[in-house]
This record gives C-alpha cells, structure tokens and sequence, in this order.
C-alpha cells in the first residue's frame, strides 16, 4: 500500500493529443504536458527530414525518451527505446531523417 502526501495538487492527468501544439520550426511542434515545481515535461514530435532551429542550450538537466522513430545528436542516432540525459550545461541540436516523437523532462 503506498501514501500520497503532500499540499498541492497530487496528481495531475494530461490528456496528450488535446494540449495545444506550439511549432518550434518548420516540421517539429512541442506540447507542454506537464509543469510542477521541479521539472518540466514536455512532448515534441519531428517530421522527417526537420531539425531544431539552434542549439539547445540547457542551464539545467534535461532528459528524454524516443517514444518512436530516430533522433540524431551529432553523429549518434537514438531510436525508439532509447533514454538521453544532459548534464546541467550541454549543449545539443536534435534532429530526424524519418521523423520521431519524444517524451522529455526538464529538471527545474
């Protein structure tokens, strides 16, 4: 049996494909799915052939899952499966030859 404590809201539930899309470049949108005092989390969908439009800079840690398809960070590709950390002041620019979806957290 488990105990969920705490003074704010405990649970929050996100209904994916009914948050707002926000484009981040031609071929990659962003949704926010879910923000708390601690992380940030957020899912992004690349269509083929899109990259990020600069480098992603992070003041924090920054982790994510491919949920389908294949990111490339440099000359290393990260299929569905996959879970990528940065470390607090990494630097990195996404992109995707067939297209991808990530899950992804931002440590606040």
């Amino acid at each position: 049996m488990s105990e969920i404590t705490g003074t704010g809201p405990l649970k929050t539930v996100v209904h994916v494909e009914e948050v707002e899309q926000v484009e981040v470049a031609p071929g990659i949108v962003s949704r926010k799915v879910g923000i708390t005092g601690h992380a940030r989390g957020w899912l992004v969908d690349f269509a083929p052939g899109s990259e990020w439009p600069e480098i992603d800079v992070h003041a924090t840690e920054e982790r994510y899952y491919v949920l389908s398809g294949e990111v490339i960070e440099g000359e290393e590709r990260h299929g569905a499966g996959t879970y990528v950390v940065f470390a607090p002041g990494s630097r990195h620019r996404p992109r995707s030859e067939s297209g991808a979806r990530l899950l992804g957290i931002t440590v606040l």
